[in-house]
């Protein structure tokens, strides 16, 4: 399968669910197109003064991947600051969030992988 930029779809989420503020969401791959072995595959744009609440994550597993700009997150009880090129895994129960206190957006790529019980 090829995808080209302009079939791209992005879409704005405000106040909703585990979002404060707002987000963009340019869904790279729908789970359809990965065969529904995953369920996101986005390139998320945090506006500063927005974040993501904490959430677990106990039936999947998200990676964030830091693409550009600077921000905060959880990993279960740890806070860090992260920057481009930076990376966070949570699964197994794993609670995490991402906020950003700077004065630019960030930019990352999340990946929500579904879990096979074996």
């Amino acid at each position: 399968m090829i995808k080209y930029s302009q079939d791209i779809q992005v879409e704005t989420v405000e106040n909703s669910g585990n979002i404060e503020g707002r987000i963009s969401k340019k869904i790279v791959l729908t789970p359809a197109e990965m065969l529904e072995r995953a369920s996101m595959f986005n390139i998320i744009t945090l506006p500063s003064g927005s974040r993501i609440k904490e959430h677990p994550h106990i039936e999947d597993a998200e990676i964030y991947y830091i693409l550009e700009g600077e921000a905060e997150v959880t990993d279960n009880d740890r806070t860090a600051v992260m920057h481009a090129g930076d990376v966070m895994f949570t699964g197994d129960g794993g609670r995490h969030s991402i906020a950003n206190h700077s004065g630019k957006d960030v930019r990352f790529l999340a990946c929500i992988l579904k879990v096979y019980n074996k």
